[in-house]
């Protein structure tokens, strides 16, 4: 009769292993810095506040911008990206000049450059060395007011008076470009500034009395 005995009659039963638990789980990815992996590139948290660090400390590009604005010269430092709206408000101290959608839409902040009505929001400072600049305080001569500003005081032609330094100017533009022909006219001409208290007829009747049309 054999004595022989298999191993597995023999060996203790090889037990699998254990699944990491939620403890070993959590300090094993913590001590890995929680790497971060997006679309196939791997890195590093410590690696990417490195990064913006660098960025944080190289120099902003700016320059210096003379223009004149409302009769005055003046020259200004600015951030290349300073935008002729934050030049006017931030640095020069003219906040007639509103910032209202600050994405080109409302037409707050138009003002005059070299006659033509721009959103400011939209003209970077930098791109206007040498231009001359009117804003909503530069229309009157001293306690004179201009036609326009005193016309939306005779039309009562603002409610909350946000919108109204850019469409004063936005009006004297139009008076100047001879876009007062008629009511429609100046409707379309005039349609890039938005009034949300809804003043569209008295601002119409202001431009057409400040023009003469009424």
């Amino acid at each position: 009769m054999s004595t022989e005995t298999s191993e597995s009659a023999t060996s203790p039963p090889t037990r699998p292993p254990a699944a990491p638990s939620r403890r070993t789980f959590i300090a094993t990815t913590s001590a890995a810095g929680g790497v971060i992996a997006t679309g196939g590139l791997v890195a590093a948290p410590s690696a990417l506040g490195a990064e913006e660090a660098v960025a944080a400390e190289a120099p902003v590009p700016s320059s210096r911008v003379s223009l004149t604005v409302n009769g005055r010269r003046h020259t200004v430092t600015v951030d290349n990206r300073t935008s002729l709206l934050d030049l006017l408000r931030e640095h020069l101290g003219l906040t007639g000049s509103k910032k209202g959608c600050n994405a080109g839409a409302c037409g707050a902040c138009t003002v005059l450059v070299d006659g033509r009505r721009v959103n400011s929001c939209l003209t970077l400072a930098v791109r206007l060395d040498g231009a001359e600049v009117t804003t909503v305080e530069g229309l009157a001569r001293g306690d004179q007011l201009h036609p326009l500003q005193q016309a939306f005081i005779d039309q009562d032609a603002f409610q909350c008076g946000y919108c109204t330094p850019g469409q004063i100017v936005s009006g004297v533009g139009c008076m100047q470009e001879g876009h007062t022909g008629s009511g429609e006219e100046i409707r379309e001409w005039m349609s890039g500034n938005i009034c949300r208290c809804g003043c569209y007829v008295k601002i119409v009747r202001a431009v057409e009395q400040a023009s003469g049309r009424k």
